[in-house]
């Protein structure tokens, strides 16, 4: 790197020769130059290399074997886990670190990727430059004009005097330059002569504002900023322009939001390389419902050792793929929200009220909104109506199964009967068959009616075991949280 790489210091206002320099140091001044600092550059490039796999026979997987693993241990752990060991070219990285010519370090990188996540807003033939790159100039443009007029508003309030030789009293010229233009000044000439004068100023240069207008307007055509995106439209523009407006503003800035959006998923897809890699701990995250954030976190524990050696929840298997999904800014998103749902309801739409609630501002939504759903009756039951309306099914269970052995025991005497009065006329024995027709249909709809209100026994008693579940896991969670409550537990 030559004169990049070092940077000097002269030892000089009192730094006496310590006789460390070469013998000609009056003759060489170089030598006075003391080394300050020197530059460390690090590079990391790709590089061919051949590396060795274990391959799973079954399914064919496969993973690299560790760098430093040595060749006894290679074969103990194919051998254990029945695996093969293959020789394959792949790319790895290179990590070359360098102060000037001394090599500091020159090795293979422990990970698979750079260690740096670039972001580049804009990329134009092979080179990256930022959003601030292109306006420099006009800034540049409207400082130097900004400049300019504020030096023709100091020359009008000082421009000076004409005053003829020898014509002041009391004071000189020079005098007269440095308190001219000060406030409440008086001037004292001679009788006779004449009376000095200011020198007219200057006249502003027509246009010259007109300029910095157009200055300050580049900046925001070439950043893609308009007003309504600063929200400092004027008050005379409807909001429908001005959303009209944003609209087409995010449009301009589209690229380096979508190279953003690029880089967020390089980093994600980094982060997950090296928590597959890495993370082997045994730890305890929080998991939210995002449906509802209210409800208690579920804790769920990852890489989780079992007495039998096997590993519960273990983040170094499987093969995954990552997804990023944006979003504005929850109060923004919010209030997006919060007008969609109000224009809804107003074309017809029934959007339920606590649904309304909970994308306003107020400061206990949660509790107005839960107030809602009980007054209009969509809230849960609590344990004591859980408890009730399973009595009460209980006793329509209880009070079916009267009716249908009742029918059962109507259609039993029926049949008796019938099977006496046989030997009677045809049309004394056909109003008892009759009768036992109408009596099992009446007592196939009780077993049927029976057999639906048990299924939803069942399901109800399933709702309550996942609540209780719930409950009781919360309350774990809570207990496990008591004891670290100044530190940070969900992931």
């Amino acid at each position: 790197m030559g004169a990049d790489s070092i940077e000097y210091e002269e030892e000089r206002y009192g730094d006496t020769y310590s006789g460390e320099y070469s013998s000609d140091y009056p003759n060489n001044p170089e030598e006075a130059k003391a080394v300050r600092s020197i530059r460390v550059i690090e590079r990391q490039h790709y590089k061919l290399k051949e590396c060795m796999f274990y391959v799973d026979p079954v399914s064919g997987d496969q993973r690299e074997v560790p760098y430093n693993w040595g060749e006894r241990k290679r074969k103990k752990f194919a051998d254990d886990m029945g695996l093969y060991i293959i020789t394959k070219t792949i790319k790895k990285v290179k990590w070359t670190v360098t102060a000037d010519t001394v090599v500091l370090f020159d090795d293979w990188s422990p990970y698979d990727h750079f260690t740096l996540v670039p972001y580049f807003p804009y990329w134009r033939r092979g080179k990256p430059f930022g959003m601030v790159r292109n306006l420099i100039s006009p800034q540049e443009q409207l400082n130097k004009i900004s400049s300019q007029e504020l030096h023709i508003v100091n020359t009008t309030a000082n421009s000076g005097w004409v005053v003829e030789s020898g014509s002041l009293t009391g004071m000189t010229a020079d005098d007269l330059e440095e308190h001219g233009a000060e406030t409440g000044l008086v001037l004292e000439f001679n009788r006779g002569s004449t009376p000095p004068s200011k020198i007219p100023p200057n006249q502003i240069p027509t246009g010259l504002d007109r300029i910095s207008q157009k200055a300050a307007i580049n900046i925001k055509t070439i950043s893609g900023i308009s007003d309504a995106m600063l929200g400092t439209d004027s008050p005379e523009v409807s909001g429908i322009a001005i959303q009209a407006k944003q609209n087409r503003g995010v449009l301009m800035i589209q690229v380096p939001l979508d190279n953003l959006r690029k880089t967020r998923q390089y980093l994600a897809e980094k982060i997950l390389n090296l928590v597959q890699k890495y993370y082997t701990e045994e730890r305890v995250v929080q998991i939210t419902d995002e449906n509802d954030p209210r409800k208690p976190k579920v804790p769920v524990k990852i890489n989780q050792m079992t007495p039998e050696g096997n590993i519960i929840n273990d983040l170094t298997l499987g093969e995954y793929e990552v997804i990023i999904g944006t979003a504005p800014s929850r109060d923004n998103f919010e209030e997006t929200q919060f007008a969609q749902a109000i224009e809804l309801r107003k074309a017809g739409v029934p959007i339920p009220d606590d649904l309304i609630i909970e994308y306003s501002h107020l400061s206990k939504k949660a509790e107005i909104a839960e107030r809602i759903r009980q007054m209009q009756g969509m809230a849960p039951p609590t344990e004591a109506e859980a408890a009730l309306q399973q009595f009460q099914a209980e006793a329509a269970i209880t009070q079916t199964q009267l009716e249908i052995a009742k029918l059962e025991a109507e259609v039993q005497n029926l049949q008796s009967t019938t099977q006496l009065n046989m030997a009677k006329a045809q049309g004394e024995a056909s109003e008892p068959q009759v009768k036992v027709a109408e009596l099992q249909s009446k007592l196939q709809m009780k077993r049927e009616e029976l057999d639906l209100r048990e299924r939803l026994s069942g399901m109800t008693n399933e709702v309550r075991k996942e609540q209780s579940e719930t409950t009781a896991a919360a309350k774990i969670a809570t207990a496990a949280m008591k004891p670290n409550q100044g530190g940070r537990r969900d992931g």
